[in-house]
């Protein structure tokens, strides 16, 4: 009897979990903040641990819940858990198109990828800080897209300065993961389908994830 009303209170069609990874200064906590806030700031302050936050969108009539994990701080160290690897549907890669090593080194991170997150989780590669002047470039559009290619995920330069395609990639990678569990619904496996279905397990443990944030 308390499924009804827990599908009642809900505000949203899907939860979606995004990650956040990359080299350190990239810009992935300017890239979130950006997206979430609308807002950019040159300071730069390490993020300690992982953060998150949510921002609800509207896809092709649906409300999707965007749950973005940043993993900033955390990178130098290589101490990103399985854990939040496992919990992501979808992960956005992102380097600093100024700095070839951080671009060099997103091969390690996808093979990161492909030992702790699930098999399907979707990928999309970011190249960050576009708006800086050409002279300043180490990595060429050309060459982003070529590892893409290579990898088979989609491709943006960004800027979170300028709110350069910061929408366009949240919106490309949330759409397609609606897409993949919508396509899983439709076959009626019950681990995903408990996503889009908020009953009291998936609110519940949204709120014990929020603590566990807030409290770290």
């Amino acid at each position: 009897m308390a499924a009804p009303p827990a599908r009642a209170r809900a505000d949203y069609d899907y939860l979606i979990k995004l990650l956040l990874i990359g080299d350190s200064g990239v810009g992935k906590s300017c890239l979130l903040l950006r997206f979430s806030d609308g807002s950019f700031t040159t300071s730069f302050i390490t993020t300690i641990g992982i953060d998150f936050k949510i921002r609800t969108i509207e896809l092709d009539g649906k409300r999707i819940k965007l749950q973005i994990w940043d993993t900033a701080g955390q990178e130098r160290f290589r101490t990103i858990t399985t854990a939040y690897y496992r919990g992501a549907m979808g992960i956005l890669l992102v380097y600093d198109v100024t700095d070839e090593a951080s671009f060099n080194n997103i091969r390690n991170w996808i093979r990161n990828i492909e030992q702790h997150a699930s098999d399907n989780v979707n990928k999309i590669l970011v190249g960050n800080k576009a708006d800086m002047d050409e002279s300043k470039r180490a990595v060429p559009t050309s060459k982003g897209q070529a590892l893409a290619d290579e990898y088979g995920i989609k491709f943006f330069e960004t800027s979170a300065k300028t709110n350069m395609n910061v929408e366009e990639v949240f919106f490309s990678i949330a759409r397609d993961i609606k897409q993949r569990l919508a396509d899983t619904d439709s076959k009626a496996e019950p681990q995903t389908i408990k996503i889009n279905q908020p009953d009291q397990t998936a609110t519940g443990g949204l709120v014990a994830q929020k603590s566990a944030c807030c409290g770290s």
